[in-house]
């Protein structure tokens, strides 16, 4: 089966990586073309287009940032759509509007080229090891096609609807990850604060029912006040602007989502937008008299 895969940011390269480590012919696209020495020294053919790259691929995999990166990559005047072939499959693993999935898929079906949009969750940890959680929208019988190459990079692949489906879930997902994340900086930050043994607190709270992803992996940093990158804020707060538009749209409130969208605005206008998500630990810092 051949594949193509466009987009290798901190997520894309061991996407791709591992998708080659599975067997499967790779050609590989990036804006940044430096990016695509890794892959190719790995054994991936390398294409100069978004185009180029989707000619003579039976399943095309995007994962870059935001919503005009994928329009351009795969309506473009060297995208996607006009290298794709009739009964090819885009699949979309960016964190993008659900809208504009759908209309992609609409322009993209004309021409005989389905979609399907499985966005991930499981950060760059799970991008290398290839235990990311891949919510999935589109029809069943294009998942069941692709799914050899999802099971390349992903634990868990769950079929939540039709296409956009896998965007709202994503929306939800960083919904829930925001409000984990502030709720562990602060349980960490009094900790701090009351002089306790963290390393005690961390063992007795990680081992009930505060347990989380990021209070495992990631409250070492808030510890340390340190954020090297696994998810940087400017993208959460991107997902998050998807999600609270989202809501106005079905008038849903979500005020613990808005106040950590202010945090991360706060965050980036300070000069800390592509630290690690964990950083949002700063604001209560700087609150508490720590920093």
């Amino acid at each position: 089966m051949k594949v193509a895969f466009i987009g290798l940011g901190t997520m894309g390269i061991p996407m791709a990586l591992n998708i080659l480590n599975a067997g499967f012919e790779l050609t590989v696209h990036n804006r940044s073309r430096d990016k695509e020495e890794i892959p190719a020294k790995a054994g991936a053919l390398r294409a100069g287009s978004p185009m180029e790259a989707a000619a003579g691929a039976e399943i095309i995999i995007t994962c870059v940032s935001d919503t005009p990166d994928v329009e351009a990559i795969i309506l473009g005047e060297n995208g996607i759509i006009h290298g794709s072939s009739n009964g090819s499959i885009v699949v979309d693993m960016s964190t993008i509007s659900p809208s504009a999935t759908r209309k992609i898929a609409e322009r993209l079906g004309k021409k005989g080229v389905k979609m399907l949009d499985a966005p991930v969750s499981g950060g760059s940890e799970g991008a290398q090891k290839g235990t990311l959680s891949i919510m999935v929208g589109g029809g069943t019988e294009d998942l069941e096609i692709v799914d050899p190459v999802l099971k390349a990079m992903g634990k868990t692949i769950t079929h939540v609807g039709s296409v956009g489906a896998g965007q709202l879930t994503k929306a939800i997902n960083q919904i829930i990850v925001g409000g984990t994340y502030w709720s562990v900086a602060e349980g960490v930050i009094l900790g701090i604060k009351a002089g306790l043994d963290m390393d005690k607190v961390l063992q007795a709270v990680g081992s009930g029912a505060a347990s989380s992803w990021p209070l495992i992996n990631r409250s070492g940093n808030m510890i340390q006040n340190s954020y090297p990158l696994g998810f940087k804020v400017k993208l959460h707060r991107k997902d998050l602007n998807i999600a609270l538009e989202i809501a106005r749209e079905l008038g849903v409130t979500l005020p613990l989502a808005a106040y950590i969208e202010q945090i991360e605005t706060g965050l980036i206008a300070r000069g800390h937008e592509d630290e690690d998500l964990s950083s949002v630990a700063r604001s209560i810092r700087e609150q508490s008299g720590l920093d």
